[in-house]
């Protein structure tokens, strides 16, 4: 999506940003860069500017996280100006440690992992490159397969357009990927990579989307695993049958205000929301805590989005627009935000 859509969807949903319970539970002395937030059992301390790049290389608007099983921390950001690596690699204490994909460069968005057999691999959603629209590669970026535009009824007129935003792994081994700046589709591929599905599409009833721009198996209940669509532009959150079918959404503003990406660990739902907080939910999805959320701070945000150009206004313990976020094995988070300058925040949990 390029800025001028994204403003003028995020200003339709910004009206009803301000609603919904707010939990803030800041504490911070004067001075301290590294404030807690956060309420009971999931306070954090916030370390902003996490992760020690190269000297020749720079945040060129940091995108998404993950982690694999050894905890080390993959981080995509889009590729703007200078040509550099897609994709940036740290260890657990921020080391760098080598970076790959240069030639997606202008791309960078959706990154996951997983493992397969006794080996784990890189799943990479491009979005705007022009042909590796979805890429699978080895842990140091060594291609597997590469794919480009979906073969299907849904996109045979060629100005129907793919620019696919995020990946998540299905329990029979497939994957599903969300066209979020494209047409709002849903597609399921089978465990060797293969269309088997198309869903979704434009719209605001049940099943129809506005920006599907993450989504994620949600297996906390082990019995009837869901998928969760975050529906961006809508302003909701979706769920669906892992085979496509609706099932529910939440209320446009009420529970979430423009949310960006999902994941779970045990019982928490994790939601990094583009206006300015994270979210976590528990299993009934409820609100547990939206984290450096503030109605005021919010409205500075969404005031013709200047501030993510200009870091000197930035606010430690708050955020200006999470994109993406992770939890790593000891329940800490990791939040990359789309801003100018790219920002990776550790929030350590210290409750």
């Amino acid at each position: 999506m390029n800025r001028r859509a994204f403003l003028r969807t995020a200003a339709s949903a910004a009206a009803v940003a301000s609603t919904g319970p707010t939990l803030l539970g800041t504490t911070r002395k004067a001075g301290d860069d590294t404030p807690v937030i956060g309420a009971g059992d999931h306070k954090y301390e916030c370390h902003h500017g996490w992760g020690e790049l190269p000297p020749d290389y720079a945040w060129q608007t940091t995108h998404n996280v993950t982690l694999d099983s050894q905890g080390m921390v993959y981080i995509t950001h889009q590729g703007i100006g200078k040509k550099m690596d897609t994709v940036l690699v740290f260890d657990p204490k921020g080391k760098f440690v080598r970076s790959f994909g240069k030639e997606w460069h202008g791309g960078g968005h959706g990154i996951e992992i997983r493992k397969e057999g006794s080996d784990e691999f890189i799943y990479l959603s491009n979005t705007w490159t022009p042909k590796l629209k979805l890429v699978k590669t080895t842990l140091k970026g060594e291609v597997v397969w590469e794919k480009g535009r979906p073969e299907a009824k849904e996109y045979e007129n060629p100005k129907t357009n793919y620019n696919p935003t995020n990946i998540c792994f299905l329990p029979d081994g497939g994957f599903t990927v969300g066209d979020g700046y494209g047409s709002n589709y849903m597609l399921n591929y089978d465990k060797d990579a293969n269309l088997v599905k198309v869903f979704g599409g434009s719209g605001k009833a049940l099943g129809k989307l506005a920006t599907p721009h993450g989504n994620w198996v949600d297996a906390r209940n082990k019995d009837k695993p869901v998928l969760i669509v975050c529906d961006r532009a809508n302003a909701r959150l979706q769920t669906f049958t892992l085979d496509g079918t609706p099932i529910s959404a939440t209320e446009s503003g009420k529970v979430v205000l423009f949310p960006a990406h999902a994941k779970t660990r045990g019982d928490v739902l994790l939601v990094p929301d583009l206006h300015a907080r994270v979210s976590l939910f528990d299993k009934e999805n409820q609100p547990i805590v939206h984290l450096g959320d503030d109605p005021e701070w919010r409205k500075k945000v969404l005031d013709g989005f200047k501030i993510r150009g200009q870091p000197k206004d930035w606010v430690a313990g708050k955020f200006v627009h999470p994109h993406d976020a992770a939890f790593d094995h000891d329940g800490n988070i990791f939040v990359v935000e789309w801003v100018a300058t790219g920002r990776v925040t550790l929030l350590k949990k210290v409750s």
